[in-house]
């Protein structure tokens, strides 16, 4: 019995150490989390390691990049929305962290 709560704690901290489906770096965004980005968040899209995500979805497979300089009369980045697998980690896990994915 001891074997089975200790198997449920260990897969509640590993779901705990995954990043969210949806995440987005502007502060303006509701998917803003300050707390999870400082800890570093790896993507891997398409299978390469992209590091100029703006935000990303997981279970809708998409990320959205900026698109050159420019930039809309707000002062934001345009970008544009890229469709397909997208796989989540936080990078402060060390070599072999746990992955999130489709």
């Amino acid at each position: 019995m001891t074997d089975t709560e200790n198997t449920s704690a260990e897969s509640g901290a590993a779901i705990g150490d995954t990043p969210p489906d949806r995440l987005a770096i502007n502060p303006k965004s509701p998917f803003f989390d300050a707390d999870k980005l400082q800890r570093g968040i790896g993507i891997r899209f398409k299978g390469v390691v992209r590091n100029n995500v703006e935000e990303y979805c997981i279970s809708e497979g998409w990320v959205r990049v900026q698109a050159g300089k420019s930039f809309d009369r707000k002062g934001q980045p345009l970008t544009i929305k890229l469709n397909g697998p997208v796989e989540a980690w936080y990078e402060d896990l060390g070599d072999n962290p746990p992955i999130a994915a489709v």
